[in-house]
């Protein structure tokens, strides 16, 4: 049986439903999917690069909150409304991930009222500790 540990953080925006923000299991981070919303203000940007931003900020405030941070991240799903903004999300998100980059698919989807959602999957170091 695995233990599971549920993170929340008032730093990256409350779930839209039944689901964590992110969970922690058998030594790796599971961060879901995130949407561009500031989570102080609800507002979110009107272009591609500040949405993926805030995604990222997003995820690195769930990070964390799990005692973490992007450097451990090794898989990144990416889902774009239109595929023709990925030249613009990939500079945002290339300026933002620690290098090694991690692996990344990206999929273009129809989203609901926003321009992209992104979800990692991160490993936890023996350094790291629970916030």
């Amino acid at each position: 049986m695995s233990n599971k540990i549920a993170i929340s953080t008032e730093q990256a925006p409350s779930p839209a439903g039944p689901y964590s923000q992110g969970i922690i299991a058998n030594g790796f981070v599971f961060v879901a999917g995130q949407r561009p919303q500031d989570p102080a203000t609800g507002l979110m940007g009107d272009d591609i690069r500040e949405q993926t931003r805030q995604c990222i900020k997003n995820i690195e405030a769930i990070l964390k909150q799990a005692g973490s941070s992007l450097q451990h991240i090794v898989r990144s799903n990416v889902y774009l409304s239109d595929i023709a903004n990925f030249a613009a999300m990939n500079e945002v998100y290339g300026s933002m991930m620690p290098q090694p980059y991690p692996t990344r698919t990206t999929i273009g989807t129809q989203l609901r009222n926003i321009l992209v959602e992104i979800e990692v999957i991160e490993i936890l170091g023996d350094d790291i500790k629970v916030i």
